[in-house]
């Protein structure tokens, strides 16, 4: 999942990146609000976390622009303005949800979790399944046939990306956006590498495999072959 920050203030965003970093995700930042709009208007994100008192571009503006051209970005405001009515104006602005400063990391990355089921059309629900596979993303575990399964925070986001789409394939660029915030690099190998881990602690041992490699597509994981 790659999440878009826009934070002038150095501290927060270095504590919001790396709580984000070590869930899983993966963090484009931006320090001022002209950045930040052209990242969201140029890429591909899963959700975008933006403070109001931002230099160049203040983030209500932001989000303004960027609900006229994206309008299911998932969009939550961070900001020092508590009042009902600052919280009211951010809302009718198009975010999608607000979080006064300051704020819990637990609570803003389940806000987050949130917004990106619900944006994703999947059914609202906290454990995502294919087969015999359970991954419950509050508890963070990941079960197979009654079997834990250990995974690193890039692993579990890997294996998240993969079951929010089930059964369709995914390529290798849109793994090294969603999940590392790459650019492509044809000559890089990591996804395979990643990919191939993942699969030897989510298929070695179980008759039936799950994830498969569609040959200069990409990576499916689905139920059958």
């Amino acid at each position: 999942m790659r999440i878009l920050l826009v934070e002038d203030d150095i501290k927060i965003a270095k504590f919001v990146s790396q709580g984000l970093i070590q869930a899983g995700f993966a963090v484009a930042p931006a320090d001022n609000g002209i950045d930040g709009l052209h990242l969201a208007l140029s890429e591909s994100y899963d959700a975008a976390i933006v403070d109001i008192m931002i230099p160049g571009l203040d983030g209500l503006a932001l989000v303004e622009k960027v609900r006229r051209v994206k309008k299911s970005l998932p969009i939550i405001i961070l900001s020092a303005k508590r009042s009902v009515e600052d919280r009211i104006q951010g809302l009718q602005m198009g975010s999608d949800d607000y979080l006064p400063k300051p704020f819990a990391f637990s609570e803003l990355l389940a806000r987050v979790q949130a917004l990106i089921r619900r944006a994703s059309g999947a059914p609202e629900t906290t454990v995502l399944k294919v087969a015999d596979l359970t991954m419950d993303l509050i508890k963070r575990e990941v079960v197979r046939e009654e079997r834990e399964i250990e995974l690193q925070p890039r692993e579990f986001s890997l294996l998240e990306y993969l079951l929010r789409n089930t059964g369709r394939v995914v390529s290798k660029t849109m793994i090294m956006e969603h999940v590392w915030n790459y650019n492509f690099d044809p000559m890089s190998n990591v996804v395979e590498v990643r990919v191939n881990r993942l699969r030897g602690k989510i298929d070695q041992g179980f008759a039936r495999k799950l994830i498969h490699t569609v040959r200069g597509v990409g990576y499916v994981i689905k139920e059958n072959d």
